[in-house]
């Protein structure tokens, strides 16, 4: 049974992003469970505690009828949530605890890693049943956690750290998406998935290909393929370019405005910044950051870009991109994740913001690994690879040489 006055779908997500904000404000306890642990004594000691389990089963309830609310709200039936969310919470739980260990903490290995991994077992190795399979809510899921995402960008913080790095994150986005999208549709890569690659290179990594999907309304498959080059990479990334830093002799500020902008996950930004020194660390974070600040930007750039580059299903022709088209085409997540990011900017005090931010990043990070598990899920790689091939991968490495390229000499020039 469906509800007969749904929201449009986004129109849900923002409403249930605001509702987490709301109670997070307002001191409702969405605390998340201790994760970290460093040998089995230490996972049994803090994570498998009477009290931490309390906290992770409070959670899931908490977060279970918020997916279900997501679903009554934007007209979907309630069934297939019931039965497979706890499904994916579970692996997603499991994805968390991995993620938790003090040895691939230091690796840097997010959680998202593991909840794309574990979907991907089960999908290829396994028989995923058919319920399961259509109680998947993966957009909605990365929706939900790109609105939270906003609380974190603060435009007062980039600002009073220096405008420099914005500055940079603009020249670089500009001028690394538009060549790896050239460099990609040369390559013979659909157009689609060239909108994806280019927006993962050149903004933020793993986000932006998930807000860019959002805004074309993305192949699910072929975001996951993306994402899988994105995090494959970021890891010899994090490791080298240190060295590398530290081979050229690069001063740290100029060392920590190039890590920032060109590796694409925030923590490998941080996990290489601290490599080379606290100046480094600083500096790009600074630029990571206000690369992050442009994703509501840029998606909405894209859609527009989208809307101007589609076709009637019906007809097969363009359709004329006049205002009506542009905003119903437009992705109204990108609407809540500004608007977040202005609440928390200019409205939320500065000790609120304090008090609530740890818990709305956790949030946002649960939210992204239900998604990645769900991705996992949906995501068959011999399907994949042989309808896509490996020029996208080419693709993908031929744009991030170029990004590190001109990023280097974009930071020489204002960081130096």
């Amino acid at each position: 049974m469906k509800f007969r006055f749904a929201l449009p779908e986004d129109w849900s997500i923002v409403a249930t992003g605001f509702l987490i904000i709301a109670l997070v404000i307002f001191g409702f306890p969405l605390i998340s469970p201790m994760y970290g642990w460093k040998n089995s004594a230490e996972l049994l000691e803090k994570v498998g505690t009477a009290q931490n389990i309390k906290i992770a089963l409070h959670l899931f309830i908490c977060l279970f009828a918020l997916a279900i609310i997501l679903a009554f709200i934007s007209g979907k039936p309630v069934k297939p949530v019931l039965k497979g969310f706890p499904v994916v919470y579970l692996l997603t739980t499991l994805a968390l605890i991995l993620a938790g260990n003090a040895f691939l903490k230091n690796w840097n290995l997010e959680a998202v890693i593991f909840s794309l991994l574990i979907g991907l077992g089960i999908r290829n190795f396994f028989t995923v049943p058919d319920w399961l399979k259509t109680s998947l809510s993966t957009e909605a899921y990365v929706k939900v956690g790109l609105v939270l995402l906003g609380t974190s960008v603060i435009f007062g913080d980039i600002l009073k750290a220096g405008s420099l790095g914005l500055i940079q994150a603009l020249v670089v986005v500009v001028s690394v998406w538009y060549f790896a999208y050239w460099i990609a549709r040369k390559m013979g890569v659909d157009e689609e998935m060239s909108i994806m690659i280019s927006s993962a290179v050149s903004i933020c990594g793993v986000s932006a290909a998930i807000a860019t999907a959002g805004a074309i309304k993305g192949d699910a498959k072929k975001l996951s393929y993306v994402i899988s080059i994105v995090l494959i990479t970021a890891i010899p990334m994090i490791i080298f370019m240190p060295m590398l830093a530290n081979l050229f002799g690069l001063p740290e500020a100029v060392a920590g405005a190039w890590i920032g902008g060109t590796i694409d996950t925030s923590g490998g930004v941080i996990a290489s910044g601290t490599l080379i020194g606290e100046e480094a660390l600083k500096i790009s974070t600074i630029v990571k950051f206000s690369q992050n600040v442009l994703l509501g930007l840029a998606a909405f750039a894209i859609s527009i870009f989208w809307t101007y580059k589609g076709r009637s299903t019906e007809t097969g022709e363009k359709v004329k991109p006049n205002a009506g088209v542009i905003w119903e085409r437009f992705p109204k997540f990108v609407i809540g994740f500004i608007a977040a990011s202005l609440l928390f900017s200019f409205f939320i005090e500065a000790d609120t913001n304090n008090a609530v931010k740890g818990h709305l990043k956790a949030l946002q990070g649960v939210w992204f690994a239900l998604a990645f598990t769900s991705i996992g899920l949906e995501t068959d790689f011999r399907e994949l690879f042989q309808g896509q091939g490996k020029k996208p991968l080419y693709a993908f490495l031929v744009a991030q040489l170029f990004n590190i390229a001109v990023t280097l000499v974009v930071a020489l020039l204002l960081f130096r």
